[in-house]
Formats: structure tokens, sequence, C-alpha cells
């Protein structure tokens, strides 16, 4: 086993090497380590990452909409996201093996579907990463530089950061990130002071009528992205590399998990308060965060409607921060292994993938994956958004969340997982909810194409 926990490069591994992952992990246990609040990194990340703008959005208008009613909802997301982090996390720890490698494991579709899906989507991604993050720029500097400026030079800056450091430093500035959005959305929500009486109502379970998918956003959509599937790829970058960090690695996405319920609950108490029982709208995407900052100027005045928009930032920036490292490094796998895939396939011994702890962030796959992310997308900054690349990264992202539940649950309930750490009821009946909500939401975004 080497340091990321990495022992089979064949990239196509199937039930025999499970099995015998399976039996040399039961003989040779690690010894446990002890959890500890000093260490908790890796969930913060992911959390951080998969909360963007478009998050916040969803969030205010669910609450400006149905008030309090579906704040249920929101703890419900909180336990479906801690489910799918903590198995993507036991699988890496678990079998000493990368998630891509589990999907290699299932068949070569796998490896197919998620060519096309992360090369539509990142260069799709990437545009609308760089101008959520610009937009508070805009707001916060008027007349300075234009929107696409800003756009490419955040763009510039996540690439730089991504480049030049390792795992431990973008750690450091996404847990600094988070610090900045908790503390700003916490503050917003008290200031606008929540009815405790409603708070405490919103926690049964109602649907109110038109809100089925407002109800499945809120449980699917906040914090839910392919860079869930780059969980486990943290965790070894943290050097958790086998089965005595499992304690830690659930201490950690649970910690990060009920932060991101906290900031989300306080986003609906936003939306509920200073919309709902005004009767005000805003914007979609993310330009109802702008009309919110308005709304809070006039209410409370300047100083607050600042803090609000450096809180976005720091929400939207996060993302490409997040987006640009996790994502790059799934990128890289997938190179590697196909690779390795390959070598076999001309009747050679495969080669042995020994990853160092930051190897792959300084490989070519990783950092080609990088400027995939960066620079063909600006050119969408003057095209306003080809019709049909949105299409196709709104229906890829739609399976994506699906494919990572359904494929979870294949992986943690077969002989490629050691027994002690397979999936249990409770395991199994929280990635099935998953799937079945995901799938839900998938057909609700097919649907709503325009044919």
């Amino acid at each position: 086993m080497t340091s990321t926990g990495e022992t089979d490069g064949t990239g196509g591994t199937g039930r025999t090497e499970g099995r015998e992952a399976g039996a040399d992990a039961a003989a040779a246990a690690p010894p446990e380590r002890k959890a500890s609040w000093r260490l908790v990194g890796p969930g913060i990340v992911v959390a951080a990452t998969g909360v963007g703008a478009g998050d916040l959005v969803a969030t205010l208008i669910a609450g400006s909409r149905f008030g309090y009613t579906l704040l249920w909802a929101a703890v419900v997301g909180c336990l479906v996201k801690i489910a799918l982090a903590e198995a993507t996390g036991r699988w890496h720890l678990s079998t000493g093996r990368t998630i891509f490698d589990g999907w290699r494991s299932l068949g070569a579709w796998t490896t197919v579907y998620f060519a096309v899906y992360v090369t539509v989507w990142g260069f799709v991604y990437g545009a609308a990463a760089m101008s959520s993050s610009a937009l508070p720029l805009v707001a916060l500097f008027p007349g300075t530089l234009g929107l696409r400026t800003w756009a490419i030079l955040c763009g510039l800056a996540g690439l730089a950061f991504v480049w030049f450091n390792r795992y431990a430093i973008v750690e450091k500035i996404m847990m600094a990130f988070v610090g900045l959005m908790f503390a700003v959305v916490v503050y917003v929500a008290v200031r606008v002071t929540p009815n405790l009486g409603d708070t405490v109502a919103g926690l049964l379970p109602v649907l109110p009528s038109g809100s089925l998918f407002y109800t499945l956003g809120l449980v699917g959509g906040v914090g839910g992205t392919i860079t869930m599937a780059a969980y486990g790829y943290w965790v070894n970058a943290k050097g958790w590399t086998d089965s005595g960090w499992m304690r830690m690695m659930r201490l950690d996405n649970r910690v990060a998990y009920l932060t991101t319920g906290v900031f989300v609950v306080a986003m609906l108490i936003v939306g509920a308060e200073l919309l709902h029982a005004a009767g005000t709208a805003i914007g979609s995407g993310d330009q109802g965060l702008l009309d919110l900052s308005g709304i809070l100027e006039d209410r409370f005045g300047a100083v607050t409607a600042k803090l609000f928009l450096v809180g976005f930032f720091a929400a939207s920036f996060s993302s490409i921060v997040g987006v640009w490292h996790g994502v790059s490094l799934l990128f890289a796998d997938f190179v590697e292994r196909t690779r390795a895939a390959r070598a076999q396939g001309t009747g050679g011994e495969p080669p042995v993938l020994e990853v160092a702890r930051g190897q792959r962030e300084r490989s070519w796959p990783f950092r080609g994956y990088l400027l995939w992310l960066t620079f063909p997308p600006m050119g969408l900054l003057w095209l306003d958004k080809p019709f049909g690349l949105v299409i196709a990264y709104g229906v890829l992202g739609a399976f994506f969340m699906p494919f990572l539940a359904g494929t979870l649950l294949w992986l943690l309930n077969t002989d490629r997982t050691p027994r002690q750490w397979r999936n249990g009821p409770l395991s199994n009946t929280s990635l099935a909810v998953a799937g079945l909500i995901f799938v839900a939401l998938c057909v609700n975004e097919l649907r709503e194409l325009p044919w």
C-alpha cells in the first residue's frame, strides 16, 4: 500500500481483486486513530465547494415562497449529503482504491460516461463559476472593471492558486472562506429576527401546494455536485489512507455538513423573514443575490449589504478553488487509470500506480484539466452561454448524482469492499433515498427541456 492508499494500477480490477483486497484488509487491520476536532478539514472543503451562489438563491427563493415550511427539507438534505460523502470516504479508506477505480470495476460504461460528463461539465461550469465570483466584485467596486474582466481575473486567480499550492494550503483557504460565509449569513439571519415558533414548526414534514420540486431541490441541490466524488481524494491528500482513519473521516464529514445545515437554515430564515413576510420577489440565478443585497441595504444599511456581498464572493470563489482542485484530481486519476488499462490491454504487465501525496497535483493531467476549466470557458463570457451547451450541461449534471448514489450502493454491498466496511441497513436506506430524490430531480430536469 502506498502513501495514498492506492494498491492497484490496472484500472479495471474486478471481483477477484476485490476479494483479495478484502482478505488482505481483514488480515492486517491498521490501528484505529483517535478522532480529533483539530484534524477536521476535507469535509469542510467538499461542503464549501458544493455550496455556491446558485444554492444560496435556491434556498432564498424557497424561503421567500413558502416561509419556514420547507425547513425540514434542508435538514433532510444535510443527512443525505452526510450519507453520500461518508460512503465515498469509506470506499477510499476501506479498500485503498479510488472512487474512479471502483467505477472502472463496474464496467467500461462508467468510463465513457465520466469522460463525456467531465469534459462538457467542466467547460460550462468554468464560465458559470467565474461569472458568479465576478458579480459581487462588480457590486463592491462599481465603476472599476466590467463583469467579464472580473470573471477572467477570478478564473486566473483560481488557476494560479491551485497550480502553485498543494492540498494543505487549499484546505486552509477553504476553511477561511467557510468561516467568512458562515459568519456573514448567520449574522444576516440574526439581523432579520427569526420567528422561533415558525422555525420549530418548519421541522415538521409538510408539502405545500406547488412545493414538490422546491423541496427536492432543497434536499438534493445544496452542497451536491461532482465534488462529492472528490471527497475521497481530499481524504487521501490529508494523509488519511486506511480504515484506521474511519472514525476521523466520519467526524470530519458530520461537522462539515452540520455546518452546511446551519448555513442553509440561515439562508432560509433570511428568505422567510425578509422576502416572504414582505411579499418581495428576487431574480433567479446569481442576480437574486444582488437583489437581496439591495434589500439589505435599504433595511439595514450599506455595511450589512457590503458584508453580504463579501460572503457572496466567498461562496462563489470557494467553489472555483474547490472545483479547480478536486475535479482536477478526479480527472488526473481517470487519465492515469485509463493509461494503465491500455497498457494491460497490449498484453504487457500493467504499471502499478504508486502515487505519493502531492504527486498527482503536480501531474500534467491535473494541470491540463486546470487549464481546461480556466481558458476555453472564457469564450462563453462573450457568447452568453450557447444554448446547446447549457442543455447538455443541465442534462449531464442531473444524471451525475443518481450515478454516484447508485454506484456507491453497488460498490459498498459487494465483495469489492471488505465485509467489515460494507453498507448496513441505515447506509443502504440513506443512499437509496438519495438516489430516488436525484432521479426525481433528473426527471424534472428532462421534463422541463424545450424538446
